[in-house]
């Protein structure tokens, strides 16, 4: 079809020009110190409007993508967020890591605002969002054992301490619908369940990036302590974007070491997710749903 024509032709493109890195910006970081040679892009795709336009650009010699999560502004709540068209619009730029740069709240006594987690499981409490792009005809029971790419994890990891912020590596991020704040009772409920940090976005963004078999990690900057711990100050808007102010230069070095080292060759298997997944026979599949995620599945189909 037309369209069909029109997506691969503009994928192509966009492809050629080597955009592998995407910073996904949470609370506070909407833009990226250091970027040269910068424009905007704006795509349309199957799923509707991503957040935001998305702003590319080099730094330390990558071409590197930047998409303000919650809109310029921060004007979209955490359950208005368009996930799917996030995902699928870095997937349509050729992007093969995605690092999400997002507030939490500890779960923890060790883990203290102002320091940064990078999680290594994911525990998803949210009930409004789309968590996949598999529907209308098209199956795909994807495999997320371990949620977030354990290589680009270790890469962000090395990124972070290298700016010789505070920085834990391991821990499960819950992610709840918000936008409200937990209650008393539900945030150590999580601590119960032996959760490490808590915010409102990963979920279903780590999964979505899965399904675009695109590596996927989180530098999570805790900003409180939840509403847990009775020594401290509930956890409140203020609260949040004060540390995160604070954070903002450590979260840019680190991402600019990130572009500086990061190696091409993707040491997962994150780029063949999809490949014992699929499990609907070719022959019923609608072809509407074909040219839909023709991006996604057409190695495999």
């Amino acid at each position: 079809s037309c369209f069909a024509l029109f997506l691969s032709l503009t994928i192509n493109c966009q492809v050629t020009r080597n955009i592998s890195l995407a910073i996904i910006g949470g609370s506070g970081l909407y833009a990226m110190q250091g970027l040269e040679d910068t424009e905007e892009r704006t795509i349309s795709t199957p799923f509707g409007e991503p957040s935001a336009p998305i702003i590319i650009g080099t730094l330390e010699g990558q071409r590197v993508a930047f998409l303000a999560r919650h809109g310029i502004g921060h004007h979209l709540n955490p359950s208005e967020i368009n996930y799917r068209a996030n995902i699928y619009a870095l997937k349509s730029l050729g992007v093969e890591k995605i690092v999400s740069v997002s507030a939490c709240g500890s779960l923890r006594e060790d883990y203290a605002p102002g320091e940064i987690v990078i999680p290594d499981q994911i525990f998803d409490m949210t009930k409004d969002r789309k968590r996949t792009f598999f529907e209308k005809g098209l199956v795909s029971h994807v495999s997320v054992a371990d949620p977030f790419c354990p290589d680009l994890s270790d890469q962000i990891l090395d990124s972070v301490q290298e700016t010789g912020a505070t920085v834990h590596t391991g821990g499960s991020f819950i992610t709840i619908e918000g936008p409200r704040f937990s209650t008393r009772a539900e945030s150590n409920t999580f601590r119960a369940w032996g959760m490490s940090i808590i915010g409102m976005t990963a979920s279903p963004e780590a999964f979505l990036a899965r399904e675009a078999e695109i590596c996927y990690g989180v530098m999570a900057h805790v900003t409180d302590y939840d509403v847990w711990h009775l020594t401290e100050e509930p956890v409140t808007v203020e609260m949040v974007i004060k540390t995160l102010m604070k954070n903002t230069e450590v979260a840019q070095d680190a991402i600019r070491n990130l572009a500086r080292e990061m190696s091409s060759k993707r040491n997962c298997t994150c780029e063949n997710a999809l490949a014992d997944a699929l499990i609907t026979q070719p022959r019923v599949i609608p072809s509407e749903t074909r040219e839909r995620l023709n991006l996604l599945v057409r190695k495999y189909l």
